[in-house]
């Protein structure tokens, strides 16, 4: 079984000056990317069946808008299982790992939309260090595992960064 693990930081979001980090939302521009990424992934074929997204409000509303381009596209028949992750909100790469780790065996594609710099730091051990300065927010990168889930860790599958 092939097996491609999308990695997405989240749409831009507003600055916090009057709400909490994790309770910032997307801004109107960050909307319109996590749409436009919605529409690359349904373009090249990618259905995730599975998510791992932060439960931050950004990152919720990043998923929201990624699925919801995919659906108008018809390039997704039904919304994946999706885990709003609390751990995935201030995790590191390791954990963030650990959190895929765990994912069903059954699984064939699995997007995380999660924080900088965890994800980019993620990334970079797929794709190279130039994940470390290109992943502004709405990145996505996609990576082609040569494993299972239980044991995607670097060095077990290559990629690129698609936008």
């Amino acid at each position: 079984m092939n097996r491609t693990l999308l990695l997405m930081r989240h749409a831009k979001a507003e600055d916090s000056y009057e709400v909490t980090d994790y309770d910032r939302a997307l801004t109107a521009k960050g909307w319109g990317q996590a749409e436009r990424v919605g529409q690359l992934l349904a373009e090249r074929g990618y259905t995730p069946d599975r998510v791992i997204c932060s439960a931050a409000k950004r990152t919720r509303q990043t998923l929201d808008g990624v699925l919801g381009a995919m659906e108008r596209s018809g390039g997704l028949p039904s919304r994946p299982e999706t885990d709003y992750a609390e751990a995935a909100y201030l995790a590191g790469a390791d954990e963030l790992l650990g959190l895929v780790n765990l994912v069903d065996a059954d699984a064939s594609t699995v997007l995380v939309v999660g924080h900088n710099p965890t994800i980019a730091q993620v990334a970079a051990s797929f794709v190279g260090s130039e994940a470390l300065v290109a992943y502004s927010p709405a990145t996505v990168a996609a990576v082609d595992l040569e494993v299972e889930w239980l044991y995607a860790a670097p060095g077990t599958g290559a990629g690129s960064i698609l936008n």
